[in-house]
């Protein structure tokens, strides 16, 4: 991830963190609707895993300039969602809901630059995650 993705993906989600709230209520209402096989997944209070959401977005996007220092930490939690039910395929529901949810929130703001820097950095950061949780015996991802 060059320094320009990262830039851009650090400046859009700082103006997105001020509608946290939303940015969360938005998010989840999108996967619902588009992803409604992953409803059952979530059994707590949706507002405070909205807000827990993009608290731990905060933390990777913050941490987008030391991939090393936050990988392991998103591999341990891949781990761990896959004891929730969570499957390969779910990354994707996630990531166009992701987008879906930065484009109302940024509006205008929303460039192709800035979508595509997002794509890139999900894209990075969620093989990083399935390959840590469904590696086989011989060290590879599912």
């Amino acid at each position: 991830m060059d320094i320009q993705t990262i830039a851009l993906v650090q400046d859009s989600f700082a103006k997105i963190r001020p509608m946290s709230e939303t940015a969360g209520e938005l998010f989840y209402a999108d996967l619902f609707t588009s992803a409604p096989e992953v409803r059952p997944l979530f059994t707590g209070d949706i507002n405070a895993q909205g807000m827990k959401l993009m608290a731990t977005l905060g933390v990777v996007v913050r941490g987008l300039s030391d991939l090393g220092a936050i990988l392991p930490v998103a591999e341990d939690l891949a781990r761990k969602h896959v004891d929730y039910g969570v499957e390969p395929a779910h990354y994707d529901a996630v990531g166009a809901s992701l987008l879906r949810t930065l484009e109302q929130g940024l509006g205008a703001d929303f460039t192709p630059d800035v979508r595509e820097a997002w794509v890139t950095a999900y894209a990075a950061l969620s093989a990083v995650m399935i390959s840590a949780a469904y590696a086989t015996d011989e060290g590879e991802g599912a």
